[in-house]
């Protein structure tokens, strides 16, 4: 059977990650015929200056626009409603730091529960409006992805962890990723943004064809 490997460079926090993260799923239903895909999602900091105990969103967005925020959300809550996600802004209020659930994200690859615990991520943030910076939310979240909830909360404090987490989103931004979701299929072909299922349809069957990168 072939294999393809597919990375996701991402942040929870943004809306078109998530959107993106959802037109990848039904882009693989069905699944290629005779090829296990393998989907990572690798950490992005959309703002790394947002401190540990997260900020107002409408308040970051106004000051960062010099708009009205809630104007902006209208086109974003469209988009992700055509692919099937109920997103609706009035829930979300905060901008948490996203770099202890990365953390966890890293430690749930070697569980195989990565994928589903980053759509779980998504979902707690922007249809349940949860503050996914919080530890106790984390470890709860987590809990029904392979986590003893004493484990979450650990990872989620330990600085050592953090810094790696950091590290490698910035390691994406210095690779030339300024913008996200930005995937990496087979080693080798890149699409950036959230494209439509059809598009990242056409890219995962271009990627089969030509193999994976060599190493």
């Amino acid at each position: 059977m072939k294999e393809l490997a597919i990375d996701i460079v991402s942040d929870v926090i943004c809306p078109w990650c998530f959107i993106g993260s959802r037109r990848l799923e039904q882009a693989l239903e069905p699944a290629p015929d005779g090829v296990a895909v393998d989907v990572t999602y690798r950490p992005f900091l959309l703002d790394p200056s947002i401190p540990k105990e997260g900020a107002d969103l409408r308040d970051r967005l106004r000051a960062k626009y010099g708009v009205d925020p809630d104007k902006m959300f209208a086109s974003v809550e469209a988009a992700a409603r055509s692919s099937g996600i109920p997103l609706d802004f009035s829930k979300v209020r905060r901008t948490p730091s996203t770099i202890a659930a990365h953390t966890l994200l890293r430690h749930a690859i070697p569980k195989g529960t990565q994928p589903a615990l980053a759509r779980a991520l998504f979902e707690g943030y922007f249809l349940e409006g949860r503050d996914i910076g919080d530890a106790d939310v984390l470890a709860a979240i987590a809990g029904g992805h392979g986590f003893e909830a004493d484990e979450a909360i650990r990872l989620v404090r330990d600085e050592a962890e953090l810094g790696k987490t950091v590290e490698e989103a910035g390691e994406a931004a210095a690779s030339g990723v300024r913008g996200v979701p930005f995937f990496v299929l087979g080693g080798r072909l890149a699409v950036s943004g959230a494209q439509s299922a059809d598009v990242l349809r056409g890219a995962i069957a271009k990627a089969i064809a030509e193999g994976p990168a060599p190493e």
